[in-house]
């Protein structure tokens, strides 16, 4: 039996679509998320979210990934950039942040912590009873797949387009 077939992740279109204009592994760190619950997978997946809306020239920094690297100051996100962020957030994490919370965020490891408390509360989120294992996950063939689906996607939509 191939394990890998059964711990790849399940492709989402609605995430997929959700997530579109973030990089290929903040999606895949989505769909493993939703199946391992696994905290590293959340991390990614919030870090990819947040990477979407710093300026090109401050996602080194933001890749770098310090606990206390300051929202506003270093990667230049203004309240406004910070509720698009939390609107992403809660359309693909079974979550929702309050204004007076958000406003209690001041560093990317603030950010981590508090989704991580929200996940970890949020109904219907339990982690699962036996673990999915990735230790077989092949990454690399799991990104063909996510561009195989893309241009498979793209290839409807302009069949869809010619009818």
């Amino acid at each position: 039996m191939n394990t890998a077939s059964h711990s790849a992740p399940h492709d989402d279109p609605v995430l997929r679509e959700a997530l579109k204009r973030c990089s290929p592994s903040t999606y895949y760190a989505a769909c493993k998320f939703r199946q391992t619950r696994a905290p590293d997978d959340l991390r990614t997946l919030v870090t990819g979210v947040i990477e979407r809306f710093v300026e090109r020239d401050r996602r080194a920094a933001l890749a770098a990934g310090p606990a206390t690297l300051r929202l506003r100051e270093d990667l230049g996100l203004d309240s406004l950039t910070m509720m698009e962020i939390v609107m992403l957030a809660e359309e693909v994490l079974p979550l929702t942040v309050a204004n007076d919370e958000l406003t209690q965020l001041r560093t990317l490891g603030d950010v981590h912590d508090f989704i991580a408390r929200k996940v970890a509360v949020a109904p219907g989120t339990s982690r699962p009873a036996t673990p999915v294992a990735t230790e077989s996950w092949d990454i690399a063939a799991v990104g063909e797949s996510i561009r195989q689906l893309e241009a498979n996607a793209a290839t409807s939509a302009l069949q869809r387009g010619a009818h």
